[in-house]
């Protein structure tokens, strides 16, 4: 059970990060669009896989969003990064 609550404080902190990411001015166009990209998956009714077919229709969810947020981060500048990731330790 300590698990499911780590991985949830930690996809809250997570959120927060991309939030304070793509709010902040010197976030490159290019990561702010993915970010975009992967919370419209996210909340898309239609998906690469239908959510309908066994296991497999939300495991397209479980891998696309994340990829996409992992590229957003990555091509943000290594600064940007590290201040905001700062603030969210300091909560």
């Amino acid at each position: 059970m300590l698990k499911l609550k780590e991985i949830k404080n930690n996809a809250k902190k997570y959120i927060e990060l991309c939030k304070l990411i793509y709010v902040d001015p010197r976030t490159p166009k290019t990561a702010k669009i993915l970010l975009w990209i992967a919370i419209g998956y996210a909340l898309s009714p239609i998906d690469l896989i239908p959510d309908f077919i066994p296991v497999i229709g939300y495991l397209d969810d479980m891998i696309v969003v994340p990829v996409l947020l992992y590229i957003a981060i990555r091509s943000v500048p290594k600064d940007v990064y590290i201040e905001n990731y700062v603030q969210i330790l300091r909560k």
